[in-house]
């Protein structure tokens, strides 16, 4: 799955480049995004503030659909950090890449379940079409956690279709190619408007996740630690940004989703900023909850720390800095 991955990534992202290239600036970074939702507006926020900027960072923001695909194309040299879903690096990591989670923003699921409203009551999915971006993706972890609840079998009673973004999924959800789908804001609330039926809020479920995921390699943190910590720092005073101030971050969630409702604007800023964590630290019980399902069966468990290296974060809360971001 890996390797097909890293093929479709050097046929999709024909921004890719060298490493050598990416770096020769120095100071200049490609950071990836899967997608507008919420979860992903840290960066956004702190490229805008000028945060990044005033850690001598001169960061490029690029969206590519799927998670899976982004890990991909980070180890292909497209990008030396990258925001994605946690499960996709679990899975790259896995797989033998030295692929790791530096910080994230969050610990509780933005993810809802939302069907067509002819599905009245979870059974009505049987012998239906489920969206999801990419397989291995945290959408794809969400999807299987709602069919399981259900008494449902992927692929089985459910055929599980993967659609590339979540703008691909919440169009599939519209015309009717599939019949439920994982959205988190602003699309999830799109989808609401526009009568489609919750049949799931994962966060309420006590589903614990990793959001805003930073990841990078531990090679890139080994030769260039310092490039990494003042990203995280920028990164931390976005996230503080986006909790503390809420009109700033709806102009900023509108220019990169390119959203006009002030509904959906005022919506993700309450379904994310709230959540947003002091100390960027990933989640022990997602970590656990992502290799207990990607390692069914297996024992034992590989230990968090091959998928996680917080020792970037450690250091800011340890010297102060977040401390007196938050002051």
């Amino acid at each position: 799955m890996l390797r097909r991955s890293i093929l479709l990534a050097a046929l999709v992202v024909s921004f890719a480049a060298p490493a050598s290239q990416v770096f020769a600036a120095g100071t200049s970074i490609r950071v990836l995004y899967p997608s507008f939702g919420g979860t992903w507006a840290t960066a956004w926020i702190a490229k805008e503030a000028g945060y990044f900027s005033s850690e001598g960072l001169d960061v490029e923001l690029v969206r590519v659909g799927g998670s899976t695909r982004m890990v991909a194309a980070m180890l292909g040299g497209s990008a030396p950090i990258i925001q994605a879903g946690a499960a996709a690096a679990v899975a790259a990591s896995a797989a033998g890449s030295d692929v790791v989670i530096i910080a994230a923003t969050g610990n509780i699921s933005p993810f809802h379940l939302m069907a067509r409203p002819e599905i009245k009551q979870p059974s009505d999915l049987k012998g239906k079409k489920a969206g999801i971006t990419t397989f291995g993706s945290t959408s794809d972890q969400m999807m299987r956690i709602a069919l399981k609840k259900f008494n449902l079998e992927p692929n089985k009673d459910v055929a599980i279709l993967s659609l590339g973004a979540q703008p691909e999924v919440f169009a599939a959800l519209h015309t009717g190619s599939i019949q439920v789908a994982a959205l988190t804001y602003p699309l999830y609330g799109r989808a609401a408007k526009m009568g489609m039926r919750e049949l799931v809020n994962f966060g309420e479920l006590g589903v614990e996740d990793i959001n805003g995921s930073v990841i990078t390699t531990r090679s890139f943190i080994s030769q260039q630690r310092d490039t990494a910590t003042r990203f995280v720092r920028a990164y931390i005073r976005g996230a503080h940004r986006y909790h503390t101030d809420k009109e700033f971050s709806k102009r900023v969630l509108a220019k990169y989703g390119k959203i006009t409702d002030d509904e959906l604007l005022e919506g993700t800023w309450r379904d994310y900023a709230p959540t947003i964590l002091k100390v960027p630290r990933p989640s022990p019980k997602a970590i656990q909850f992502l290799l207990e399902s990607h390692f069914k069966g297996k024992a034992p468990l590989p230990k968090s720390d091959a998928f996680v290296d917080t020792s970037i974060v450690d250091q800011l809360e340890k010297s102060g800095f977040i401390d007196s971001v938050y002051k």
